[in-house]
């Protein structure tokens, strides 16, 4: 049998799928799912300022950076303003959760059930975790004049909505991983940051008479998409060999075979940069519920605003940037650690008849590896810390104000990208196999 060797390039890819009438509706069935996300992005809350609300986000470039990764649905303050972050934080939660409960370990080791019952979980903790995060946004736009203040009742009634959103737009992501192409929330997210750059676009022709600026804006931004694919794509490959024993009525045979594990420099992927941002935000937005507002003396509250504000001018504003490297780098060591230690490479190998050449089965497995995974993280450690930097190092270098690049939102496009077009071509290829085979 002829193996196809040769890969489709990224547009004939897609031609070919159109071509083919599963994928094609599975592919139109995807951009469905998306449209109506995007309608629901616009379906506004009552009793919001559409002009206090725009000076707010204009006025607040870490606003501006949250807003872009809902698609503008933050800006809108829709019913879906809150994405689907509050099911990936809760898809954090668990995955941190299961290593240290052992009921939830043993759970996770019973095959497919087990992993649909931690899906069910996850499911359920996202429930409160919107809850809570619509009221601090509730809380946040109401402090400022956006949005005005109701009695209890309403309250209660937007909170639930924009909880309902998130369930909603979960679903969805689920409808497409199962009858569409790629991951389905991963998708969401996607769409999400790609429907917010026709408007960077539009902010663009603002900066028009810092001509210099855009050009350096422009090679960065596409200096970042390759330094992206190429570390998201980077892998340290491992050698590994089998011997098996394999009994053909009374003889026994002895079965060998080689081949690798890729052990990715970035293999803890964007999640870091959402831990640190996440820890980043929570002192200023705790903080700007008791601030003072503008021309009255400051009080503590108005200083820790300060420190923990991307907007700050230098030097003081080297403070946010300066920690939040430092804390990228050390979540990218946890959590790669902590996917580490679940796959559990080592007694994989040892089950399946496989060892590392040169290296003893059992625990001499488990300490190279563990040390072969803590060099090359380092690569990826450094790169996300500056990928999460980058916006500011292009503000100070551009000296443009009106345009942010979300090297964060450029991280989840591309690789978000790469896997979806990873996912068509393996389709693409299992028909072509089954159409050989034919």
């Amino acid at each position: 049998m002829q193996q196809v060797s040769s890969r489709p390039r990224l547009w004939q890819a897609l031609l070919d799928a159109f071509s083919l009438p599963d994928l094609r509706r599975r592919l139109l069935f995807t951009i469905g799912m998306l449209v109506i996300f995007r309608f629901i992005a616009h379906v506004p809350m009552p009793g919001v300022d559409p002009n206090a609300l725009r000076q707010l986000f204009e006025q607040n470039q870490l606003l501006g950076m949250l807003d872009l990764f809902s698609g503008g649905a933050m800006r809108n303050f829709s019913v879906a303003a809150m994405g689907v972050y509050p099911y990936i934080t809760a898809s954090i939660v668990m995955q941190l959760l299961v290593p240290v409960i052992p009921a939830l370990r043993n759970l996770s080791q019973e095959g497919e059930a087990g992993r649909n019952r931690v899906n069910q979980f996850t499911h359920w903790l996202t429930i409160p975790l919107a809850a809570l995060q619509g009221y601090a946004q509730l809380a946040l736009m109401r402090s400022q004049g956006a949005v005005a203040q109701a009695a209890a009742l309403p309250t209660v009634a937007i909170i639930l909505s924009m909880t309902a959103g998130t369930v909603f737009l979960v679903w969805l992501g689920e409808l497409i991983t199962e009858r569409g192409i790629g991951n389905g929330v991963s998708i969401i997210i996607f769409a999400g940051i790609v429907a917010g750059l026709p408007q960077m676009v539009g902010r663009a022709t603002i900066s028009m008479q810092n001509i210099p600026g855009l050009i350096v804006f422009g090679i960065v931004g596409l200096a970042t998409v390759a330094l992206i694919v190429i570390f998201t794509e980077g892998h340290r490959r491992i050698p590994v060999q089998y011997a098996r024993t394999a009994f053909r009525g009374a003889r026994m045979y002895r079965q060998t075979g080689s081949t690798h594990i890729p052990l990715r420099v970035n293999t803890a992927g964007m999640i870091p940069l959402i831990f640190a941002l996440s820890l980043m935000i929570f002192p200023g937005t705790i903080a700007s519920y008791f601030a003072r507002p503008a021309g009255e003396p400051t009080n503590f509250a108005n200083t820790i605003q300060t420190w923990f504000s991307p907007d700050t001018p230098l030097p003081i504003g080297l403070f946010y940037w300066v920690i939040y490297f430092l804390m990228v780098v050390a979540f990218t060591f946890f959590y790669t650690m902590v996917i580490f230690e679940q796959m559990d490479l080592a007694k994989t190998l040892q089950r399946q008849g496989g060892f590392i050449p040169g290296v003893r089965p059992g625990k001499p497995t488990t300490d190279y590896l563990d040390k072969v995974i803590n060099r090359i993280t380092w690569g990826g450690a450094l790169f996300l810390a500056v990928v999460a930097i980058l916006p500011f190092l292009v503000r100070e270098v551009t000296d443009i104000a009106t345009l942010t690049l979300s090297s964060t939102g450029i991280l989840i496009v591309v690789g978000v990208a790469l896997d979806t077009m990873k996912q068509i071509e393996a389709q693409l290829t299992m028909r072509r196999y089954e159409g050989f085979l034919k």
